[in-house]
């Protein structure tokens, strides 16, 4: 099952999930090592190539998946879920995709307005183009902090959210998290809940 279901999630939406969450974190780390090796140039130079080449693989799947998510239908909430928390898992899964967007579009930013001017090849292969912006220290210092504020944050949020899931899953034993794993399992063995507010 390639698309959703009224009670699962397709192999699409959840081959999209698991990849931008673990790149995702995987950028966290990184991001963290290329400010850890001032004191070896070389190294660094080389994380921050990567860690640009992987935040705009994030952004394009982040894209894809938007698209994907906006020609389907979404899966109702599993039965026994309240309106409230209906809500807030819906608004959180919107802004944890807004956050895969915009973070990767911030570091772009950052990339584009340095004064360095080192360009950017998506794993030596491809070059991105900078955006339009205007280059100074004070434009790329003030990307920088948004961009690590926006990560961290989104970061949390994701722990959040994992948290949530894992108490679905095991605590209330509403086949949740199961939704995001097995879709045709999911889809068998939970009935659809009310839809969202």
């Amino acid at each position: 099952m390639l698309r959703n279901s009224r009670t699962a999630y397709g192999l699409v939406a959840i081959l999209f999930h698991w990849t931008i969450a673990l790149l995702f974190v995987g950028q966290i780390g990184l991001g963290y090592l290329t400010q850890a090796t001032e004191g070896a140039p070389r190294l660094q130079f080389e994380l921050y190539q990567w860690h640009k080449s992987f935040g705009f693989l994030v952004l394009l799947l982040a894209l894809l998946r938007l698209g994907w998510a906006l020609s389907g239908i979404k899966p109702r909430p599993v039965t026994g879920t309240s309106r409230l928390e209906a809500l807030a898992a819906s608004l959180t899964h919107s802004t944890l995709l807004a956050a895969t967007i915009l973070v990767p579009l911030t570091g772009w930013a950052i990339a584009s307005t340095s004064p360095l001017m080192i360009p950017s090849f998506a794993f030596n292969l491809l070059l991105v183009p900078d955006l339009p912006l205007a280059r100074s220290n004070a434009a790329e210092a003030m990307w920088s902090e948004i961009h690590a504020l926006l990560a961290y944050a989104t970061g949390i949020l994701a722990l959040g959210h994992a948290g949530a899931a894992l108490h679905h899953q095991f605590a209330r034993r509403d086949g949740t998290l199961t939704r995001m794993l097995a879709p045709r399992a999911a889809s068998r063995s939970h009935p659809p809940g009310r839809e969202e507010a």
